[in-house]
Formats: structure tokens, C-alpha cells, sequence
């Protein structure tokens, strides 16, 4: 038996395994960075659709829309409801419509109730739903934890950290969920002992939605 062809055949078949693990490697990273790369585009199409659709929350620099099919289409898919009061407490959250262009900031698809405070989809579909939370304080504010909830849909959590300067805290939340027709109320929740001294933004607070299909 030729033991020096032996180790030869050995070190072949070990070479072989080494080249295909190697591929083998590289190619999951690959697939992992383009999995990556996938998730990212999608993240950034949805935001680059929100930021597009979301109405100015001032309406004296309101953009007004052109009267075109597609503006119009869009519109009537798309609902913006602005903080009402800026009190923290636990409660049906107050919102209410701001003025859009030639109109009001929700569509046609949706029915908005001022008296509940409560909002529905009339088509049934996927919808991109979003909460954004700008709090000032204004004192001496002690920390807790602010809750926003629509329905079983959206929870929105701030954690309000003491302060004694005029500070801001913001936080956005979105999600894509399915609607069927519900009406959606908005519940704020504060800590037992309260959130004194610190104060909702009306402006730049609000709840919104959109039909994704």
C-alpha cells in the first residue's frame, strides 16, 4: 500500500471539504445581507409614505393638493386626528379633525365620531396606523410612564423621565394592521400618582392611518 498516495487523496478531500465550507459560508451571508438589505427598503417605503401623506398639523401652512384623480384617491384613503386637550389622564383621548387643503384631514373611507372620540375604516383592509407623542415639561415633572392605546391595534409608550427644565420628550409608533370595520378608541393611561407638570403638544400630536391594500 503506497502511504504517501494516501496522505495525497487525504489532503485533497480535506482541501475540497475546506472550499466547500468556505462557499457554503459566504453564500448564507449573502443571503442574510440581501434578507437585511429586504427588510430595510420596506421600513423606509413605509416611512417615505407616511411622511408624504401626513397632513401639516398647522393649518395656516397647510400645502393645499392638486384636485388630481390621484391626490384625490389618496385623500380619501388617509385620516389624521390631532391631540384635543393637552392634559395627561386616563381617559378616551380627545382628537379631533384640523383643517387640509380645501377639506378636513380624514377621508372619505373613514367615519370619524367627535362626540366618542372614536374613528372607523369603512373598507375592510390592511392599514398603516400610526401615534406621535411630543410631551413638554413645564415645571418640576416626575418620571412615569405615559400609555397611549388604540384599541387592540396600537399600544404607544413614553417613558417620562424627571426633569425641572422645559424639556421635550417625543416618540412615534406605528404598525400595519388588518381593519374590518371596528371603531377605534383612543385610551391614555398615566401612572397612579399622575404625570403633574407635564403637558401633551397639540400641534404635533395626533393619531393617523392610511389603506395600504
Amino acid at each position: 500500500m503506497d502511504v504517501e498516495s494516501l496522505q495525497k487523496s487525504g489532503r485533497r478531500r480535506g482541501s475540497c471539504l475546506d472550499v466547500f465550507l468556505v462557499v457554503s459560508t459566504i453564500f448564507l451571508l449573502v443571503a442574510v445581507v440581501a434578507l437585511a438589505a429586504g427588510g430595510v427598503m420596506v421600513v423606509m417605503e413605509l416611512r417615505s409614505e407616511l411622511e408624504t401623506q401626513r397632513p401639516s398639523s398647522d393649518p395656516r401652512t397647510s400645502r393645499l393638493t392638486q384636485d388630481t384623480p390621484d391626490s384625490a384617491y389618496k385623500m380619501q384613503n388617509f385620516a389624521y386626528l390631532e391631540a384635543k386637550t393637552s392634559k395627561l389622564q386616563n381617559s378616551t383621548m380627545e382628537l379631533s379633525q384640523i383643517k387640509y387643503g380645501a377639506g378636513l384631514s380624514v377621508g372619505s373611507n373613514f367615519q370619524f365620531e367627535e362626540d366618542t372620540h372614536s374613528l372607523k375604516a369603512k373598507q375592510v383592509g390592511n392599514y398603516f396606523i400610526y401615534i406621535n407623542l411630543n410631551l413638554t415639561c413645564t415645571y418640576r415633572c416626575t418620571a412615569g410612564l405615559l400609555s397611549v392605546r388604540l384599541g387592540d391595534k396600537l399600544t404607544c409608550e413614553v417613558e417620562l423621565p424627571d426633569l425641572a427644565d422645559t424639556t421635550s420628550v417625543s416618540r412615534k409608533c406605528w404598525t400595519v394592521s388588518r381593519l374590518d370595520g371596528q371603531k377605534l378608541f383612543t385610551q391614555m393611561t398615566v401612572p397612579k400618582e399622575g404625570l403633574e407638570y407635564w403637558k401633551l403638544e397639540l400641534n404635533t400630536s395626533g393619531l393617523g392611518m392610511f389603506l395600504v391594500d
